[in-house]
């Protein structure tokens, strides 16, 4: 569980200008970039599926907390939390009764909770793909590849609603594996109260807590 909270925070980067490789896709992701600018708050309920070259699959369900302007977010899954009041960020290991405290990384350098809805603004190739239908809806396809051939993962698909919303984002790993993040219900500036970004020892008494900051 520890290493998919690890993959979240480097899967689940961001600012100014596309790489130009697709009129069309270009189009679509300014025009989803403008809508999630608009936001100041997010709070989006989602899923996590994990496939692995070897091994079993892997799935998980949490609740994101987003507050932009602060870069503070909160994630909740079945066996960890991740807080992080824009300073530092706690990972709380539920099964090892663990907290461990880092410094908050609010770079542009990554893909992260603070930016998991606008990570594709920099950094990335992309172009659009054929449509693709589920259920009753007519999801817009893109496929980006990262600038910098270090990463490791070599394709991201977004699949795209149309409201302009991200409906999913799978990662191709070069390991092999696929991870897919399904935005399940969105709720957008509105307020979340402050204790949601606050890491609260009481919380946790019987926790160890580390500090690698």
């Amino acid at each position: 569980m520890k290493k998919t909270v690890l993959l979240l925070l480097s899967v689940f980067a961001l600012i100014s200008a596309f790489a130009q490789t697709d009129a069309a896709a270009k189009k679509l992701l300014d025009e989803v970039s403008k809508k999630y600018d608009s936001y100041r708050t997010i709070q989006a309920d989602f899923t996590f599926d994990a496939q692995q070259p070897q091994g079993a699959p892997y799935s998980d369900k949490g609740v994101l907390y987003l507050n932009k302007p602060k870069n503070q977010y909160r994630i909740q899954l079945t066996a960890q939390n991740l807080i992080s009041d824009g300073k530092s960020t706690w990972s709380v290991l539920k099964e090892d009764q663990e907290v461990q405290v880092t410094a908050a990384d609010n770079s542009n350098d990554a893909i992260g909770p603070n930016n998991l809805f606008t990570f594709y603004k920099t950094g990335f190739k992309y172009v659009s793909m054929d449509n693709e239908r589920v259920g009753q809806d007519v999801l817009n396809i893109i496929e980006l590849s990262p600038i910098d051939t270090k990463k490791n993962y070599f394709k991201i698909k977004l699949r795209i609603n149309k409201n302009k919303h991200i409906h999913d984002v799978l990662i191709f790993d070069k390991s092999g594996a696929k991870y897919t993040y399904t935005i399940k219900s969105l709720y957008v500036n509105h307020p979340i109260n402050a204790s949601q970004f606050t890491f609260n020892a009481k919380d946790y008494p019987k926790y160890e807590i580390v500090d690698l900051r």
